[in-house]
């Protein structure tokens, strides 16, 4: 087996190489106790977690996979292709082998994902910072490759052979949770390539759309079309064509700034960025159309004008456009960051448990009161709550949990005396309070 020893930015001391099978491989040592804090600060890492949650049959233990990890009774995490291992260490301190099967991508969901990733170079660049931006995953779901683990992804095998997440493979996943807050190139390495693989495949695909987009000197030739009043009088098919396929990556968007000064009052980046905006939407709303089950999706909510004002705010437009978008919105830049913020970890679900506070009807609080009571153990130090209508804070704290009305928690912090979205939603208070490092 070769392997190389390093540290990374953050003092996390690791080794790179290949399993016996010449496959890439990292192992990671042993981090120290997470007293006082949760385990997932990227949405990423949050996503990861929620897999967990929402496979795993018994919340109770995950409360107690949550605590060995909290205690540091994880040793190292090794990552490679399908599986991570780590031998963790029981209640009684008897050490058990634990392993967390994630499927791998086979070869043409590589070739989607790679094509997807290198057509954006925001997205090449995000991944060289350490950072996975939501724009990158929907747009490898956009062409059926899911990169964070949903339900029933995230597959234990246990020393102990409990059949279901057990507390050392709960333990695991919490722990390779805070590594994939510093490193989202770990779940790519689960997911079936390592860091130098992928960075040297993206370089190649990368020179060749270059060259494939580059236009010619004095190419002014257009594509002829078909005038719309001719398409709509010609005479329709007998029968319905085939569905088109689907596209791989957002078109892109003309670049209007040219040589010539634009029409008095044209806000020529606004434009450029809504055109973008249009890409990247057709092009969802193609893959939606073109998944099984389609036809009997609900049709989503038309947005409203904040709600949507919200959306292209956390789309990261140049500083240009989100002023514009913040002076236009009627609402002070603090409301709309904490807007943005809900957005990021919720879309239009999260806005509205942000901006609404209702008072439950007796069932959904009779709902509520029973998940309070039994998210804590008997004996286990449970915090001090002070409910307001949907909301439960946290005595002492600067921790919150809100409920929604389709019965998910959702956390949040006060900073400077306003209440921030913390996090996506959990299925219990505890798990939500557990990603403030508040229980």
């Amino acid at each position: 087996m070769s392997r190389t020893g390093n540290t990374d930015e953050h003092g996390y001391a690791e080794e790179r190489g290949y399993a016996p099978d010449g496959r890439p491989e990292r192992t990671l040592a042993a981090l120290p106790p997470a007293h006082g804090r949760g385990f997932a600060r990227t949405w990423w890492g949050q996503a990861w977690l929620k897999a967990l949650e929402d496979t795993a049959l018994d919340n109770g233990q995950l409360k107690r996979g949550r605590k060995h990890a909290r205690e540091g009774a994880v040793g190292a995490v090794c990552v490679r292709p399908g599986r991570i291992t780590a031998v963790v260490l029981g209640r009684d301190r008897t050490p058990y082998r634990s392993d967390v099967l994630l499927q791998e991508l086979d070869d043409a969901e590589w070739d989607r994902l790679l094509e997807v990733v290198a057509e954006r170079s925001g997205h090449i660049a995000a991944l060289l910072d350490r950072d996975m931006p939501p724009q990158l995953v929907e747009d490898a779901a956009a062409v059926g490759v899911d990169l964070l683990p949903g339900i029933g992804d995230l597959e234990p095998e246990c020393a102990c052979e409990a059949w279901d997440h057990c507390p050392h493979t709960a333990a695991l996943c919490y722990q390779v949770a805070r590594l994939l807050d510093e490193d989202p190139y770990l779940l790519l390495l689960m997911r079936g390539r390592g860091e130098r693989e992928l960075l040297d495949e993206l370089q190649v695909r990368s020179v060749g759309h270059a060259a494939r987009h580059a236009v010619p000197a004095g190419d002014d030739a257009a594509t002829e079309g078909v005038r719309a009043r001719e398409a709509f009088a010609a005479p329709g098919p007998a029968a319905l064509p085939a569905p088109p396929p689907a596209v791989a990556a957002p078109g892109r968007p003309p670049a209007l700034a040219g040589g010539t000064d634009p029409a008095p009052g044209l806000d020529v980046a606004a434009l450029e960025f809504l055109a973008a905006d249009a890409a990247i939407r057709a092009q969802r709303l193609l893959a939606e159309a073109l998944a099984p089950g389609h036809a009997a999706s609900p049709v989503p909510a038309v947005l409203t004008e904040w709600q949507d004002t919200v959306r292209l705010t956390a789309a990261g437009p140049a500083a240009e456009v989100a002023a514009r978008l913040a002076a236009g919105c009627g609402r002070d830049r603090t409301d709309l960051a904490r807007a943005v913020r809900a957005w990021e970890h919720g879309g239009a679900a999260a806005l509205t448990v942000l901006e609404e506070e209702w008072i439950p009807d007796a069932e959904a609080l009779a709902r509520a009161r029973a998940q309070l009571a039994a998210a804590w153990e008997e004996g286990e130090r449970a915090p001090r709550l002070r409910a307001a209508g949907n909301r439960w804070t946290a005595m002492g704290t600067d921790a919150q949990v809100r409920y929604g009305r389709d019965g998910r928690w959702w956390p949040y912090r006060k900073d400077r005396g306003r209440w921030w979205p913390a996090g996506p939603p959990a299925q219990d208070p505890e798990a939500a309070l557990a990603m403030l490092g508040s229980d």
